[in-house]
């Protein structure tokens, strides 16, 4: 047993922990959990938890239905709203086959063979997420049947004792309690939207912490008597709600992505990587958004990108350059302002990374940054500058994903499949549906 195991288990017994739930994460993205006796906790570390994985979206098929959860010590953390009565603790696990080896649809461990293969090319990939979602008052709608915003905040505004301030503190203050430090957080442009960005980690810490940072808000809603909802478009007429994420290599403890006196401080190796994320970004969309509403969120308006381009300060760009520090090289990044915040964590930054890591090792070249608003653009000015859309539906995107070689390649067969099917339906079902924008257009007309 190793220092890290024997931690918990002291933990568990010094705390009086009575509950130990093992958390994981489905294809689709939807945490998953079992709650496990403290007693049961050292088998686990040393055998594994045995579950139904054909249960579980994507992880196996009835014939393939035993599966194991071995928690990952590392990520042991009490949860601090299950309060002191009866304490109650977490730990993600990695999911495996009866015979011990990686379950090849278990999210958790496509990043993880991602950043396997970045480590074999000398990086370690850290990533820094901005993720963005709405506070809606509870079971109370306006007079059109649409949920109501907790305020009419814009961006960065202070509201004198408004209900997101209170929920921003609490929830700030619970993300730290739980080893997740918080960079900033603020009111966002939408009324009842807002913002709280998690300091840079590895990529799959990071993964790990957007899934209990998103735990950990909706709990804080409910304490105050709200709702919180990472749906990418809740509101037609307000802005969509994304996960911007900064993206750096680093060599050791030197960024991959710095060099001095280049245009934007930019590397050789960090254009090859945009160059890569730029090129697979269609084929990727269906993962990094990936609901028939995240559609609603990239061509709706409010600064969601839905085309291929980049630039430096530029938010209209799939990809920006921030220089808030130009001159301190550990602080060189990108920022891929594709990804919505709904999506799940694990496979979308999977994704990112293979694409930029594919720029790398085949030497793909960067085309001119623009520093124009690609919104404002005539289709024809777009296409001259080379700005292609990115898909425009879900079904476009599953099209275009069912073609990609590095999608396959990275998800791996079992994930692959199962992710496409589950999108696959979930446009059927949109499809099917009469939808109220149909009834009130058509039904008195026609």
């Amino acid at each position: 047993m190793d220092r890290q195991q024997e931690f918990v288990l002291r933990t568990i017994e010094e705390r009086d922990v009575r509950f130990v739930r093992l958390w994981f994460t489905d294809v689709g993205g939807s945490l998953k959990s079992i709650a496990l006796a403290p007693a049961e906790v050292e088998g686990a570390f040393s055998e594994g938890l045995g579950f139904d994985g054909s249960s579980m979206e994507g992880l196996g098929r009835i014939s393939e239905a035993d599966m194991l959860l071995r928690p990952d010590p590392s990520t042991f953390q009490i949860l601090p709203w299950r309060g002191e009565t009866e304490p109650t603790s977490r730990m993600f696990c990695d999911i495996l086959t009866p015979d011990g080896e990686h379950a090849a649809a278990d999210p958790r461990h496509v990043l993880r063979k991602q950043l396997n293969v970045a480590a074999e090319m000398g990086f370690t990939c850290y990533t820094h997420p901005e993720v963005e979602f709405y506070l809606l008052k509870s079971d109370e709608l306006d007079a059109n049947g649409r949920p109501r915003p907790v305020d009419h905040g814009g961006f960065f505004d202070h509201v004198p004792g408004g209900v997101a301030q209170d929920f921003r503190r609490q929830a700030v203050t619970m993300l730290e309690s739980v080893g997740i430090p918080v960079e900033f957080s603020h009111h966002e442009n939408g009324p009842g939207q807002n913002e709280i960005d998690l300091r840079f980690a590895d990529a799959l810490t990071s993964a790990d912490n957007l899934m209990t940072f998103r735990t950990v808000v909706k709990e804080v809603a409910l304490q105050q008597g709200i709702y919180a909802t990472f749906m990418p478009k809740p509101f037609a007429d307000q802005p969509g709600s994304g996960m911007h994420t900064h993206f750096s290599l680093f060599e050791g403890d030197r960024n991959a992505f710095f060099e001095a006196g280049q245009e934007y401080q930019l590397s050789r190796t960090a254009r090859q990587f945009m160059a890569g994320v730029l090129k697979h970004s269609a084929e990727i969309t269906a993962v990094t958004n990936q609901f028939v509403n995240s559609y609603k969120r990239m061509w709706g308006g409010g600064e969601a990108p839905s085309h291929v381009a980049w630039g430096h300060n530029n938010r209209s760009a799939l990809i920006r350059v921030p220089l808030y520090k130009p001159d301190k090289g550990q602080s060189a990044r990108l920022e891929y302002r594709g990804i919505d915040s709904a999506a799940n964590p694990y496979l979308a930054y999977a994704l990112v990374i293979a694409a930029g890591l594919k720029g790398i090792t085949d030497d793909y070249d960067l085309g001119p940054a623009t520093e124009d608003d690609v919104w404002s653009m005539t289709t024809a000015e777009r296409r001259a500058m080379g700005h292609t859309p990115l898909p425009a539906t879900l079904h476009d995107a599953i099209r275009i994903m069912e073609e990609s070689e590095l999608v396959a390649s990275v998800l791996g067969e079992k994930a692959f499949d199962a992710f496409l099917r589950n999108k696959q339906d979930e446009w059927d079902d949109y499809r099917h549906d009469v939808s109220p924008y149909e009834l009130n257009r058509y039904l008195g007309v026609l």
